[in-house]
């Protein structure tokens, strides 16, 4: 029988308290709760959630002084956060993503709003902790079936493969981009790699991290990370977090292809000139998988409809990127994406511009 997710709603205000036990209770998940942030932490403790939603203006400890608490106990540092405030500048925003946060709601509540996000962030808590449990798997059976390691193997990455692919689909649900998108990126990506000249297996790595390049889109709020118009500097600044927040879905972890995944996520918006983010890294400071995805993603969105522009085809995408050269782009890279671009041309054409 699956396990009934546990919430956890922390707030000062009786009220507030009731509407989350009415309106989550409903969805079939368990509630408990805590007027104060030492109780909350205490309970965290003693029966662990799979969810803290977490006010922040609170008698003894404030929430963004519980939610950097909860993420530095590495007991506890997988437990997704919702910081829910009346506070709406900038500022508190920045605040709470610096302590660890995942996502925010701002009061008044909106009942739909919260049980959406809610359902999402479970939805994420879920695939980490199956990649948890296959890890841990992984090493039960390679001990106690050594005679059966080769068959084992196989049969695990390819579970772990899956699992990968399903985990990198979970942002996609929430921005417009389809699994074709993601299936390209990994295609495109691992032929840039082979052109380059890499060996075998990190094509084959790259191959198969890049799909996750865009996975921390969990963690933006659809008001940013949905809107049609230009964002705001504000907004900007929040959506630009997306990088950091999937180094850290899949960061410290033992697997090739997760420790690509996270090196991925963190460096695919950094250009070659310095002006990209979030480290502002330049040159071949920038990591080479980085380089590469970098490559990929920017022509399969040239390429593709998207709600802003159509699809631009090959000829004028190529100019542009030529024109990106040294400013966005590796130029040696570059290079190596045009002696690949028949074989990247028949993936595009294969998989559509979706």
């Amino acid at each position: 029988m699956a396990k009934v997710p546990i919430v956890l709603a922390v707030d000062d205000e009786s009220i507030i308290l009731d509407l989350y036990q009415r309106l989550l209770s409903k969805e079939g998940y368990i509630v408990d709760t805590a007027k104060t942030g030492r109780e909350a932490l205490a309970k965290i403790q003693k029966n662990r959630p799979d969810l803290v939603l977490l006010d922040i203006v609170m008698p003894e400890l404030n929430g963004y002084e519980v939610c950097k608490q909860i993420k530095q106990d590495k007991n506890t540092s997988d437990i997704p956060v919702i910081i829910v405030t009346a506070l709406d500048d900038r500022e508190a925003l920045l605040t709470g993503l610096r302590a660890g946060a995942n996502e925010f709601l701002t009061k008044p509540l909106d009942a739909a709003e919260l049980t959406l996000r809610v359902s999402n962030i479970l939805a994420v808590k879920e695939y980490q902790d199956r990649l948890k449990d296959y890890q841990a798997d992984l090493e039960r059976q390679v001990k106690a079936r050594t005679a059966k390691l080769d068959e084992t193997m196989r049969e695990l990455a390819a579970a772990h493969l899956d699992t990968i692919y399903r985990l990198s689909r979970a942002a996609e649900y929430k921005d417009e981009a389809t699994g074709k998108h993601i299936r390209r990126i990994g295609l495109y990506s691992g032929i840039i790699a082979k052109e380059y000249g890499l060996e075998e297996e990190e094509v084959r790595v790259v191959t198969q991290a890049a799909p996750l390049h865009d996975v921390g889109k969990i963690g933006i709020p659809d008001e940013i990370l949905l809107k049609q118009g230009k964002l705001t500097p504000e907004e900007r600044a929040v959506m630009e977090t997306h990088t950091l927040i999937g180094a850290e879905i899949l960061g410290k972890s033992w697997d090739s292809y997760l420790q690509a995944g996270e090196v991925i996520a963190l460096s695919h918006h950094e250009w070659f000139d310095g002006s990209g983010y979030p480290r502002g890294l330049k040159g071949e400071e920038i990591p080479l998988y980085g380089r590469v995805v970098a490559l990929a993603d920017v022509f399969d969105a040239l390429t593709s409809i998207r709600p802003y522009k159509p699809a631009y085809d090959i000829q004028k995408s190529l100019r542009i990127m030529r024109q990106e050269a040294e400013h966005h782009f590796d130029p040696k890279l570059l290079e190596a994406f045009e002696r690949g671009l028949e074989e990247i041309v028949k993936i595009h054409e294969a998989l559509g511009n979706e």
